[in-house]
C-alpha cells in the first residue's frame, strides 16, 4: 500500500463509519491571521471544536495539507518536512475516547496491515492539582486491543520526557503515562496555560518502532517521546473532555469532541518499515528525478536532496494556492525556499534552470486526488522557473559583489549580507572567497550565526500584529480603509477587467496597500477612473452587511470575489455593499469573501471631507500590481 492508497484508504475508513469527507483548506487561510500558513490538520477545525456548529454535520474526515516555516533549519534529517499531509477524523460532541482508539487500531492493523508489534501509544497521567484524573479509560481500551492480538500490554507511569531517559523502557511495556507537557491538549500548552474559556483535554499518541539502536546523546535510556529517531509519532487523539472556567479549575464538557490527526508520510513511512520519509510514494520519485538530473546517488547526496525534495513540494502546492514569491510574509517564505533549494542544487553539480523538470513530477504526484494541481500545472510550473531564473541571475550579481572584499577581507556581516540578498549559502561564499583570495580567521561564523538567529526570529514572527483582511489595527481608520479596499476592488475589475484578483492586501492607519494580477502598469487615466467609481460609491452611503454561505455557492452562482486564490474552508463569510435606493434585486457594487471588520455605511469614509486618493501605483511581482491610497 503506497502513500497515496494510504490517504485515499483512511478517507474511505471514516466515510464507511459516518464521517463527511471535507475539503482541504488553503495553506493560506484567510480568516486567521494568527498565522502566515495552515500549520496542522485541526486549524480550520478549530471554530467547530469550539463550538460552531459545521455544515456538513458531527463526524468530520479529511486530509489536510500543511505547512510550518519554522521548521526550515531542520529540513535534512529522515523525518522533518515543512510541507505535510495530515489525516484528520473529528467528532463534534458524538463518539468519543472507546470508538476512535477502536477505529484507530483497527485502521493500522487492519487496513494498513502495520505490524502492532511495533506500535506503542502515551496516555495523560492526570494532574492532582487541578483535579484532573489519570487517562486510565484510553489506556485500558489499548490494554485490550491488544490483548486481542497477542500482543504485551503493560502500563508505565513516566512522568515527564526527563524521567522518561532516565528510566527507560521495562520489557512487556506499551502503554506510558506522561504529564500534561507531553499527552495534554490545549491551544497555548499544558493545564497551567490554557486559555480560560477554552475547551482542552488529555490526549493519547501513537508512535512506531523502527527498532534502530538508541543514541544515548539525547539522554540515558529510551523511551516513545525520545529524539533519537527510534520512535516516530504517526498519530494523535485529542480528547476534549474539559473546559477551563477559572485558573486552575476545569469543569467537564457536556459533549466532549475528538480530534484526531495522523502524519500520513509518517504512516507511509511506517508501512514501509523505513524511518527516513523521503523514500515513500510521494516522495521518493522527486528523489530519482534529481538523481537523473545530477548523475549523483541519494547515499551520497542525502540532505542536498532531501531538502530539494522537500522546498519544492512545499513552493509548488504554495503557488497552487496563489502565494506568489516575493518579500512580504507567505511570499518571502515561498522565495525563502526555492532559493534555499535551488542554491541546494549546486552542491549537486545543477547550474542550469531544473525547476521545470521537477515541479511536473511533484504536480503529476497529487493531481489526480487534488483536481486543483492538474488544474494550475502550468501556471505553477511557470510562476516557479521564472523565479529560478531571476535568482540565478542575482547569483551571478552575488559572485561579482564578492570581489569588493578583496582588500578588506569579509566579516560575518557581510557573509550574512551575501547570503539574505543574494541568497548564498555560507559554504557557498566561503568557497568562492577561497577561489578568489579574499581572507576571512576570526569571528565571521560568530558574527554569521547571531544575524541567522535574529532572520530566524523575524520569520518565526512575521505574522504578529497582523488582523483580518491584511489590517495592522482595528482602530475606526484601519476599517475605513479596509472598507476602501474593498471599493476600489471592485472599481478595479470595473476599469481593467475580470482578470484582476486580490492577491494581498496591508492596511495601516494612515494608507491602504493593495496587490492585485495584472500584467502591465495602471496608466493614469485608469486610475483617475478608479478614484471616479470609488467616491461616487462613498457618496451613495452603501449600506454595508455580511452573511454566511456555503462555500461552494458563495464562489458559484453568488459570484463573491475572493482573495488569494480561490480556495476556502466549507463556509465564508461574504461582506456585501449596497445602494439601499436600488431595486432589491440588483447586485450589490461590492460582494466580497472578507473577514472583516468594516465601517457600517460609506459615507463614513467621507467625514471631515475627506475623498479617496491613489497616491502610487508600481510592480509588485511578476504579474502583480500595488496600489497604495488614503483618505485625504
Amino acid at each position: 500500500m503506497n502513500t497515496q492508497q494510504i490517504r485515499n484508504a483512511y478517507l474511505e475508513f471514516y466515510k464507511e463509519r459516518g464521517h463527511a469527507v471535507i475539503q482541504r483548506a488553503p495553506l493560506v487561510l484567510v480568516d486567521d491571521p494568527t498565522t502566515l500558513f495552515t500549520g496542522s490538520g485541526m486549524q480550520p477545525i478549530i471554530p467547530y471544536l469550539l463550538g460552531k456548529p459545521h455544515a456538513a454535520g458531527n463526524r468530520l474526515v479529511d486530509s489536510q495539507t500543511c505547512l510550518r516555516a519554522q521548521d526550515i533549519e531542520d529540513i535534512g534529517d529522515n523525518r522533518h518536512t515543512t510541507f505535510f499531509e495530515m489525516l484528520g477524523n473529528w467528532s463534534l460532541g458524538d463518539y468519543f475516547k472507546e470508538q476512535q482508539i477502536e477505529w484507530m487500531f483497527e485502521f493500522l492493523s487492519e487496513v494498513v496491515k502495520l505490524d502492532m508489534s511495533r506500535i506503542y501509544v502515551t496516555c495523560y497521567s492526570g494532574a492532582a492539582e487541578f483535579d484532573i484524573p489519570k487517562d486510565t479509560e484510553a489506556a485500558e481500551v489499548w490494554a485490550g486491543l491488544f490483548a486481542k492480538k497477542g500482543l504485551s500490554n503493560s502500563q508505565a507511569d513516566i512522568g515527564s520526557e526527563e524521567a522518561g531517559y532516565a528510566r527507560g523502557m521495562k520489557d512487556g511495556e506499551r502503554i506510558f503515562y506522561y504529564d500534561g507537557s507531553k499527552n495534554w491538549w490545549s491551544r497555548n500548552g499544558n493545564e497551567a496555560n490554557t486559555p480560560v474559556g477554552d475547551p482542552c483535554g488529555p490526549d493519547s499518541e501513537m508512535f512506531y518502532d523502527f527498532g534502530i539502536e538508541h543514541n544515548p546523546e539525547f539522554g540515558e535510556f529510551c523511551h516513545p517521546n525520545c529524539d533519537c529517531g527510534r520512535f516516530m509519532e504517526i498519530g494523535n487523539n485529542v480528547f476534549m473532555a474539559y473546559k477551563k472556567v477559572a485558573d486552575g479549575k476545569f469543569e467537564k464538557l457536556e459533549k466532549p469532541n475528538v480530534d484526531h490527526g495522523s502524519g500520513l508520510e509518517r504512516i507511509a513511512a511506517a508501512k514501509l518499515n523505513d524511518p527516513d520519509v523521503f523514500k515513500i510514494s510521494l516522495m521518493w520519485p522527486i528523489i530519482e528525478k534529481l538523481q537523473n538530473l545530477s548523475g549523483k546517488k541519494y547515499e551520497n547526496h542525502t540532505e542536498s536532496m532531501r531538502v530539494i525534495a522537500d522546498h519544492l513540494r512545499a513552493a509548488t502546492f504554495m503557488a497552487v494556492d496563489g502565494c506568489k514569491p516575493s518579500n512580504k510574509e507567505q511570499g518571502y517564505v515561498m522565495r525563502r525556499l526555492l532559493r534555499r533549494a535551488i542554491r541546494y542544487s549546486f552542491e549537486l553539480g545543477i547550474e542550469q534552470n531544473f525547476l521545470e523538470g521537477v515541479v511536473p513530477v511533484i504536480a503529476d504526484l497529487y493531481h489526480d486526488d487534488f483536481p486543483e494541481v492538474a488544474k494550475k500545472r502550468d501556471e505553477v510550473i511557470s510562476t516557479l522557473a521564472k523565479e529560478e531564473k531571476t535568482f540565478r541571475q542575482t547569483l551571478r550579481k552575488g559572485i561579482k559583489h564578492l570581489g569588493k572584499f578583496a582588500d578588506d577581507g569579509l566579516t560575518g556581516e557581510e557573509l550574512f549580507m551575501l547570503y539574505d540578498t543574494y541568497g548564498f549559502p555560507v559554504e557557498l561564499s566561503v568557497e568562492e572567497a577561497s577561489r578568489q583570495g579574499i581572507k576571512l580567521p576570526d569571528n565571521w561564523l560568530e558574527q554569521f550565526n547571531f544575524k541567522m538567529d535574529e532572520q530566524r526570529t523575524r520569520s518565526q514572527t512575521a505574522a504578529k500584529g497582523t488582523f483580518k483582511g491584511g489590517l495592522g489595527g482595528q482602530t475606526i481608520e484601519h476599517k475605513k480603509l479596509h472598507t476602501a479596499t474593498h471599493l476600489m476592488y471592485q472599481a478595479l475589475r470595473d476599469v481593467l477587467g475580470d482578470h484582476v484578483i486580490q492577491r494581498g492586501s496591508n492596511i495601516t492607519k494612515e494608507r491602504l496597500r493593495f496587490d492585485f494580477s495584472h500584467p502591465e502598469k495602471v496608466t493614469r487615466d485608469q486610475l483617475d477612473e478608479v478614484e471616479r467609481i470609488v467616491n461616487e460609491q462613498i457618496e451613495k452611503d452603501l449600506k454595508i452587511s455580511f452573511s454566511e454561505y456555503p462555500t461552494k455557492e458563495a464562489t458559484g452562482p453568488l459570484g463573491a470575489l475572493g482573495q488569494f486564490g480561490d480556495r476556502y474552508g466549507e463556509t465564508v463569510k461574504v461582506y456585501s455593499m449596497k445602494d439601499l435606493n436600488s431595486p432589491e434585486n440588483e447586485r450589490p457594487f461590492s460582494f466580497e469573501i472578507c473577514g472583516g471588520p468594516h465601517v457600517d455605511h460609506t459615507m463614513q469614509l467621507a467625514e471631515d471631507g475627506k475623498k479617496f486618493k491613489i497616491t502610487k501605483e508600481e510592480s509588485s511581482s511578476a504579474g502583480v500590481r500595488r496600489i497604495k491610497a488614503v483618505l485625504l
